[in-house]
């Protein structure tokens, strides 16, 4: 059920990007810098896109910028998760260690009495 509720809602945003595209088909300028600026510098780069490629790739952009911003921002909760993770081993095999020196008996009579009590 839900599958076809996912499928459905990407045929859905599909068709409303189809839509978007079409309508918005009419080639733009895209400029590098602002004239003013671009006489001042000399970068005068510009190119003729249609719209809805500047729209898509806006988003596209913004979605990947968003991404980027979060990987950072969650630096800090990764690198104390990790360590954590490093100190949970670190006391896992010494909780190893100490198991298996109690578990090899006393060599001694009146040492292995003591350590029945």
């Amino acid at each position: 059920m839900i599958r076809y509720i996912r499928l459905a809602f990407l045929g859905l945003l599909g068709l409303c990007l189809l839509t978007l595209a079409l309508a918005n088909r009419a080639p733009i300028e895209v400029r590098l810098l602002p004239d003013d600026l671009a006489a001042l510098t000399g970068l005068t780069w510009s190119m003729n896109l249609p719209l809805f490629l500047v729209i898509f790739a806006s988003i596209i952009a913004g979605v990947l910028i968003g991404f980027v911003w979060e990987w950072f921002r969650e630096h800090g909760h990764r690198a104390t998760a990790a360590q954590k993770a490093r100190e949970v081993a670190r006391l896992e095999r010494e909780l190893a260690v100490l198991r298996d020196s109690r578990s090899v008996p006393p060599q001694d009579d009146v040492l292995a009495l003591l350590d029945r009590r």
